[in-house]
């Protein structure tokens, strides 16, 4: 039964998409009020030394089986957590599970020339340099002033010394560049976090907004493949699920022979609640009481 504070044209997407079961299970799933998530930052500390300080402070916490550094916290807001010294000082980085996806998946390493497309505020960018010990050279890329200032910010707060901003437009940067591995999570419609209790919803989530976004989705990729090393990998990634901005937008390139799809480890993510897609090896999450819905690619540039 559709739920009346959902668009209808999303509502009618979905069903094409998904069918009414699913639908209803994405729609429910936008309702929930998710807990506080942390990413423990270990170029800082470590994660006995974070989970010592919350028993003291009696923050109850769970663990996330897929990354030993991801926790959920239970009895605090992130108005307090913002409050809390060890938020203060970069030892933790407030981020959703889901967004904690795509750079696991990109798997940086020591010297690695990595490119993040859209960088701003800088949670994947500053997870790169954590994944990579700090050891990969990484390019974070954003053309807004104002959000790169911001992802300055927090590549300082949390010690990432190997990052190097770029105040562009990632579509127009030059085609002589070369890059190891790319990480573009792409500016989207949103269709994977929506909130349903925000009145000016019906103005802000519109069929222009993904027919906008899929047109930006498309150049970033075109680009990335331009400047991505040959045989080389990058991880295509979205806040949308919606095959409008995911599939659709790889499957030209898989047509072309342009790309090859990485299968991403399922079995990894067997206790995430995932939806069909219509590529083999990619990963379509839904939302829920603790994800966000997102999607991740894995692609190798063949030509």
């Amino acid at each position: 039964m559709k739920n009346n504070k959902i668009p209808n044209f999303l509502y009618e997407m979905l069903i094409k998409q998904y069918g009414e079961n699913l639908t209803n299970e994405i729609v429910q799933g936008y309702s929930y009020n998710r807990p506080v998530t942390i990413r423990v930052n270990t170029l800082k500390t470590n994660y006995e030394n974070i989970i010592s300080k919350l028993e003291e402070m009696h923050i109850t916490y769970k663990r996330v089986d897929w990354f030993e550094n991801a926790l959920i916290l239970e009895n605090i807001s992130e108005y307090e957590i913002r409050k809390l010294d060890m938020y203060i000082n970069g030892e933790i980085y407030m981020q959703s599970l889901s967004s904690m996806l795509p750079p696991i998946i990109l798997n940086p390493k020591e010297n690695d020339n990595i490119l993040d497309m859209t960088a701003a505020p800088g949670g994947k960018t500053t997870e790169l340099a954590t994944l990579s010990e700090d050891k990969a050279l990484i390019t974070a890329c954003e053309k807004n002033k104002i959000r790169a200032e911001r992802l300055k910010y927090n590549i300082e707060k949390q010690g990432a010394n190997r990052v190097n901003v770029l105040i562009e437009d990632a579509t127009k940067l030059n085609d002589f560049l070369s890059f190891d591995k790319i990480l573009l999570d792409a500016p989207c419609s949103g269709s994977g976090t929506l909130n349903l209790e925000d009145e000016k919803l019906e103005k802000i989530f519109t069929q222009e907004l993904i027919e906008r976004s899929q047109k930006v989705q498309h150049n970033l990729l075109i680009k990335a493949l331009k400047i991505l090393k040959i045989d080389h990998e990058m991880v295509y990634s979205t806040c949308s699920i919606l095959e409008e901005e995911n599939e659709k937008n790889l499957q030209e390139l898989l047509q072309d022979k342009r790309i090859e799809i990485i299968p991403i480890n399922k079995e990894k993510y067997k206790n995430i609640k995932q939806l069909p897609t219509k590529i083999d090896g990619t990963v379509c999450i839904a939302p829920n009481e603790l994800y966000e819905g997102f999607f991740v690619a894995k692609i190798r540039r063949i030509i």
